[in-house]
Order: structure tokens, then C-alpha cells, then sequence
């Protein structure tokens, strides 16, 4: 079965990869020629831009709350993570519509000052520097949360050895603390890559050339079904490069801890300007990574909202809670398949197929959708062909076109969402407890339902959580693969905010928002508790 699960999970990559070498005729000449640079150059830029900035905000802010004392430590403590509840096409939304030229700012600046166009200067919203900002914005939680977690692990008798050579606070956090917890920041960067590289309402709407614009463009606008995979086949090149050269740069240094003695650790208490600047560098991601377009997005909900507030609103989050929910059984389902197969077989070959089945979240979810869609797409052809030439009718699609490839591509894009978390508490079930259901005559699978299920419950919540927080805002795969005249509500934001109808695609953009705010309180409890003696407050 662990076998199974990989082979499902790398279906799309290998059909992507397969694509390479498949002749696209003048189309892929004509893209080489004229929009491919633009692609490569945006995307690079955007890459840049957001692995800077989620480094230097997540990492200086882990330090603060965790090395610190100043006021609102023990708020932003969690609510560091709250932009995590944000999906990026929605952030983009929201300050779109208030920070254009017809919005609420700069048409009170042009009614204060008696400006008209042309007469002063206003940063364009929909640029790529304004995209890599608030992408940012949006993404730093998840420098933010390892490294946070890596500093509380990391060992007293380091920081003491650093003070007895006359190491200051600063000097300590970049010559003691970064290093170490290099691992943590690498990935943590890595996830927001991902997450960027994967990133379409936003880069959309803001008219920004990226890959994964550039492959439903092709596909869509174009018509041409192997550019359009080949272009996928880049993305997904390009995602391969970004964690092979951290395997290099990485080289054979281990980071290991030499003690397992943990301490309470030491807090700089900070005064005046510094507390002050403390708080301030906190406050600032989250006011304007949540707090501010939650705000926006509430006051357009509730002076304008949706026009259609009603049954089609209802379908709307109906089909939305039945994707999400499906998705995540069958992930979780699929995780601990994958999980407890490591724990009864482990080697070289179960390893590698977790990790192949783990490759999904690195995948963009454009990617994954081209690549589930062209396989199941042939044999919908085939098996039509095949029923005519008996019958002399067709019956229609079979798989691709209905919400079976839909859910597919969830579980292939998450399902190392819910594998790691479910990983993580199998792990903490002793052997000796397989042992001894095995002397009581019970079978593996009997282990599993009446030991191990139990004893995961816990995780097993939380990664169902976490899979359903993900597919409810999962925008490219869904927008790709759903079904005629079937949206949800990410689709419906979308559609609504392609069309400048901000104010109605707030409803819904909002329900996505507090639907994804759920992970990020069982992440800010779970973070709380990481540290093993750590005194609680």
C-alpha cells in the first residue's frame, strides 16, 4: 500500500516530465520568444523578493518573543501566525480595492488637497513590487513558526558559552542562534517559496507574469495542452533546483544538540525605545498582514457583501465543505497507510517512497492540475471510443471534468500536510506496544484500529484540519480541474474580483479567512508546548 500511495502522488510528475521531450510544434518557439523571459525574470524577482523578506521578518520576530521581554510578548506570541489565515488573492483583494486610484485612500487624499490625476504620485497596487510585499505579508509565519520552534530548543549552555566570551544580544542572535537554527529557517523559507511559486489569484490580478499565470494561460487562452506542460515541467524544474541547491549549500554540516538537559531560557527585558521597537516590529506584520484586511473586507461585506448572499452563496460554501471534507478524510486516510507502512517495513525503498509522497507540497498546484488532467483526459477519449465503437454513443467524461480528479489533485497537492503531522505521532507510540498486540494474537491492522488510532486521535484532528483549512483556499487546481458550472468559494472570490467587483467578492473571501483561522490556533497551542521543560505561563 505504501507503494500505492507514491505511485498516485508521482502520477503528475511524471506525466509533466514526460512532456519534455514531446514536440509542441511553433507554439513553444513563439512563448520562448516572447513571454518566457517575462515569466522567468517575474518569477525569480517575485522568489527573491518574498525569500528575503519572509526571512528577515519571521526570524527577527521568533527572536524577539522568544528571547525578549517587552509589551504584548505573550499576544503576539500566536498572534504572529494569524496571517496565515489569509489567503494571498484575498489580501490582494482587499488592499486593491482600498489603495487604487477609485478607492477610499486616494480618493480622500484628492477631496482634502483638491488634487486631480496627475498631480501627485501613488505607489500602483498592482505592480510586482506590490505582489512580493504582501505575499510576504502573508507567508512570513512560516519562517516565523520553525524558527520560533528552533529557538526554543536550542541549548542554554550555547547562549552561556557565547556571554562568557563577551557576546552581546545582537552578536549572540547572529553568530549563535541564526547558525544554529540554519535548518529551520532553510525550511521555513522553502514552504513560503513554495507557497509563492504556487501563488495564482494574486499574481493574476495584479497583472504579474509568473509560471503559474503563464500555464493556465496557455492552456486555457491558447488551447495548447503540451506548452502548457512543458511550462509546468519548468516550474516544477525550477522548484527542483531551489531544494537541490539547499542540499548543497547545506554540505555534510550536521546541527545537533549535545545535551538533552533543557533549561528556562534566559530573557533580554527590554525598555524604552527598544521595548517600544520590539512591539512595533511585532504589531506591524500582523496589522497589516490581518488585522487591516480583515477589517476592509468586513466593512465591504457588510455595506455591499455578495448579490447573491442566498441559495447560490449557500452552494457556493456547500461545495467548498464537501471538497475540504472529502480531501481530508482521503489524505488522512492515505497518511497513515503511508505512516504505519514505514513503521512495519522500514528500508531504503519505503523511505524512498515517502518521500516521493511527500513531494506533492512542493508541486504548485497548476502543475499538479495539468498533470492529473492530460493522463485522466486520454482515458476518458479512449474509454469513449471504445463504447462508441460498440454502442455507437458516448457517454461522456468520465473522470476528468467531475469532482473525482478535483479531489485527486487535493490529496496529491497536501498529503504531506497530513503525512508529516501523522509521521510525528506514530512515532511517539512505543514498539514494545506493537510487541505486545502481537503475543495477544493481534493482527497489524487490528494494532493500528484498536492501539494506534486511539492513542493518534489528537493528530489525526489536526492534520484532518489542516488538509481542510488547505483545499478550502486552494485556488489554481481548483479553478483548473472543477467541474462545468461548479464553483467554490475561493473560485467565487476570483471570479467576482476578476471582474472589479471587489465588494461582492468580499463574503466570500471573508468566510475563507475565518475558516482558516481554526489551524492557526491549534498551531499557536501546539507551539506554545514545544519545548521540553519549559515552564508554562
Amino acid at each position: 500500500m505504501t507503494f500505492a500511495v507514491a505511485a498516485v502522488v508521482a502520477l503528475p510528475v511524471l506525466v509533466i516530465l514526460g512532456h519534455i521531450l514531446v514536440p509542441a510544434g511553433d507554439i513553444w518557439s513563439h512563448l520562448a520568444a516572447t513571454v518566457l523571459p517575462r515569466y522567468l525574470t517575474n518569477t525569480l524577482l517575485l522568489v527573491l523578493g518574498v525569500g528575503f523578506g519572509t526571512l528577515v521578518i519571521g526570524t527577527g520576530t521568533a527572536w524577539l518573543v522568544v528571547m525578549c521581554r517587552f509589551p504584548g510578548k505573550r499576544l503576539f506570541e500566536w498572534a504572529m501566525l494569524l496571517p496565515l489565515a489569509v489567503p494571498t488573492y484575498v489580501i490582494a483583494y482587499a488592499y486593491t480595492d482600498f489603495l487604487q486610484y477609485s478607492g477610499p485612500l486616494q480618493s480622500a487624499l484628492r477631496e482634502a488637497f483638491g488634487w486631480s490625476r496627475g498631480d501627485y504620485w501613488f505607489p500602483d497596487i498592482r505592480s510586482l513590487p506590490s505582489a512580493a510585499i504582501l505575499v510576504t505579508l502573508v507567508l512570513y509565519p512560516y519562517v516565523y513558526m520553525l524558527a520560533r520552534a528552533a529557538f526554543l530548543e536550542q541549548s542554554v549552555c550555547m547562549l552561556d558559552v557565547g556571554r562568557s566570551l563577551g557576546r552581546g544580544p545582537w552578536q549572540m542572535f547572529t553568530q549563535v542562534a541564526v547558525p544554529l537554527a540554519r535548518p529551520a529557517l532553510v525550511g521555513g523559507v522553502s514552504l513560503a517559496l513554495m507557497e509563492t511559486l504556487n501563488e495564482f489569484g494574486a499574481m493574476q490580478y495584479f497583472g504579474v507574469d509568473t509560471f503559474t499565470t503563464g500555464i493556465y494561460r496557455t492552456w486555457f487562452g491558447l488551447g495548447e495542452q503540451v506548452a502548457a506542460a512543458q511550462l509546468a515541467a519548468c516550474l516544477l524544474a525550477f522548484v527542483i533546483l531551489l531544494v537541490l541547491l539547499e542540499r548543497w549549500s547545506r554540505g555534510k554540516r550536521r546541527y545537533h544538540h549535545t545535551s538533552h538537559r533543557y533549561q528556562q531560557l534566559p530573557e533580554y527585558r527590554l525598555t524604552g525605545i527598544r521595548a517600544f521597537g520590539a512591539s512595533l516590529a511585532c504589531t506591524l506584520p500582523v496589522l497589516i498582514g490581518f488585522v487591516a484586511p480583515c477589517l476592509l473586507l468586513a466593512e465591504m461585506a457588510l455595506s455591499k457583501g455578495d448579490s447573491v448572499l442566498g441559495g447560490a452563496f449557500l452552494e457556493y460554501a456547500g461545495n467548498s465543505l464537501m471538497l475540504a471534507l472529502i480531501a481530508a478524510a482521503v489524505a488522512v486516510g492515505m497518511a497513515v497507510i503511508l505512516s504505519y507502512g514505514a513503521r512495519l517495513m522500514p528500508g531504503q525503498l519505503t523511505r524512498t517512497a515517502t518521500r516521493i509522497a511527500a513531494l506533492g507540497y512542493a508541486i504548485p498546484g497548476s502543475v499538479v492540475a495539468v498533470g492529473i488532467l492530460i493522463p485522466f483526459a486520454w482515458i476518458d477519449n479512449h474509454l469513449n471510443q471504445l463504447y462508441k465503437g460498440y454502442t455507437g454513443e458516448v457517454f461522456g467524461l468520465l473522470f476528468s471534468g467531475t469532482a473525482f480528479i478535483l479531489i485527486y489533485a487535493y490529496v496529491v497537492r497536501f498529503l504531506a500536510v497530513s503525512f508529516n503531522a501523522v509521521e510525528a505521532s506514530l512515532e511517539k507510540v512505543t514498539p514494545s506496544m506493537d510487541a505486545a498486540a502481537r503475543t495477544l494474537g493481534e493482527t497489524a491492522t487490528g494494532t493500528l484500529r484498536k492501539i494506534h488510532t486511539p492513542i493518534m486521535r489528537g493528530s489525526l484532528l489536526a492534520a484532518a484540519i489542516l488538509v481542510f483549512v488547505d483545499v478550502m483556499k486552494e485556488l489554481p487546481a481548483t479553478i483548473i480541474l472543477r467541474p462545468f458550472n461548479f464553483d467554490t468559494l475561493a473560485v467565487r472570490a476570483h471570479n467576482l474580483a476578476a471582474d472589479e467587483r471587489l465588494a461582492e467578492a468580499s463574503t466570500a473571501s471573508l468566510a475563507i479567512v475565518a475558516v482558516g483561522i481554526i489551524p492557526v490556533i491549534l498551531l499557536s497551542v501546539a507551539m506554545r508546548k514545544s519545548r521540553p521543560g519549559q515552564q508554562k505561563s
